[in-house]
């Protein structure tokens, strides 16, 4: 099976190592943190991408993706916008560009290939593909139809009680803005996937959606400035993707857009995740023949 076929699938291919994806784990909750420790792969050979906000802290960061390292043959992660926060109880204080660096060079450490290291190529059944684990963040893009600029989409967003925490928590130094520092990602992002070897097609795993439809589900609209940014609707076409994954909207399920899969892994938070049955499990994203 390639990549583009497996996609969506719930159950393992148990005699085949198998490309898994989860993303928003959420380790400062008990139960989620259970849920980390409870994972293990179901053949010595997958593969596990994390499509970002692990944790709020460096040290539960580390101690996750430490710990899926140590069982999965591989760990790819893409940082979400939990691990960019600077909270006040974190011991470590970086912010922006210098917390995000740091955050690099521990997980690297212990294993995890980041969005930094050059991307792994998954021997799929119809050939190879790149994952790639991207960085790019948001530029307030993603605006509901009324409204015109950043600003107002700010304020309407604050008139309606739904503001995302990074407004407070996610700083973009030494960038002026965070736009900004989406900026530079998108660039430094798009001429890494130009320059890939072979330009094999790709699976992109990146926090944030690619495209806008899947805000649209969104019970608050306004919060879709925070999800994403327009600039990248066309890269699962010009990147020749098999599979988008990600994370952020906390609302997990399986989409196509232009005949390629997205596949939304988010665990999301206990309250979210256990009404629904059983713990979540990481989907499986592509099978190999080796």
């Amino acid at each position: 099976m390639t990549g583009r076929a497996a996609c969506g699938q719930t159950s393992h291919v148990f005699d085949l190592p198998s490309l898994l994806a989860i993303s928003d784990l959420h380790v400062g909750f008990a139960r989620n943190r259970e849920l980390v420790q409870e994972l293990r792969p179901r053949h010595e050979g997958d593969w596990l991408l994390v499509a970002g906000d692990v944790a709020d802290h460096a040290e539960q960061i580390v101690w996750a993706l430490g710990l899926l390292a140590s069982r999965f043959a591989k760990v790819i992660w893409a940082p979400g916008n939990h691990e960019l926060w600077t909270r006040a109880d974190d011991p470590v204080q970086l912010r922006g560009v210098a917390r995000y660096e740091h955050l690099v060079g521990l997980l690297r450490e212990v294993g995890v290939v980041t969005p930094e290291d050059p991307y792994p190529v998954w021997p799929g059944a119809d050939g190879e593909v790149a994952v790639a684990a991207l960085f790019v963040g948001y530029d307030y893009s993603f605006r509901v139809p009324q409204v015109h600029t950043k600003e107002e989409a700010l304020e309407l967003a604050y008139e309606r009680g739904t503001v995302c925490t990074d407004e407070v928590l996610l700083h973009p130094d030494p960038y002026p803005s965070r736009e900004a520092w989406c900026d530079a990602r998108l660039a430094y992002t798009q001429a890494r996937l130009e320059a890939r070897s072979g330009c094999l097609p790709t699976i992109l795993v990146n926090h944030y959606p690619l495209v806008r439809e899947p805000t649209l589900v969104l019970r608050h609209p306004e919060f879709a400035i925070w999800c994403g940014t327009e600039r990248t609707a066309d890269w699962h076409l010009r990147f020749n993707a098999a599979a988008v994954v990600y994370g952020h909207l906390h609302i997990p399920r399986s989409t196509v857009y232009d005949g390629v899969p997205f596949e939304e892994v988010s665990v999301g938070y206990p309250r979210e995740w256990q009404p629904r049955g059983p713990a979540p499990q990481p989907r499986v994203i592509a099978t190999t023949t080796r």
